[in-house]
């Protein structure tokens, strides 16, 4: 299982999506921290092997990147319920696993 708070897990979870040697970067925002860049485009990769039926680690991954995906805005320009909604499986697992994560924060 990967640490949700631990840019180096994700870091290794967006290598995934890159060609053989390549490495992405982790960027400081304004607000002094810092976020893993990449989550975002491995996020939607993952999602399409979810919704192709792949779970266990798949699922790990993709709520190892919730921190990030809050922390980047990605749920105030598509709302939580509207990633639940739908008929989009991996999509309802994002949106389902960041409500409750933003419900214990």
């Amino acid at each position: 299982m990967y640490n949700s708070n631990n840019q180096t897990d994700l870091s290794l979870i967006n290598q995934k999506i890159l060609a053989e040697g390549e490495q992405l970067p982790l960027v400081k925002l304004k607000d002094g921290s810092s976020v893993q860049t990449g989550t975002v485009a491995t996020m939607l990769h993952n999602i399409k092997l979810y919704n192709a039926g792949e779970r266990a680690d798949i699922e790990d991954q993709l709520e190892a990147s919730i921190p990030t995906l809050i922390k980047v805005g990605l749920f105030d320009l598509f709302s939580i319920e509207e990633w639940i909604t739908g008929d989009n499986p991996g999509r309802r697992f994002v949106g389902l696993k960041a409500k409750v994560f933003i419900n214990k924060s």
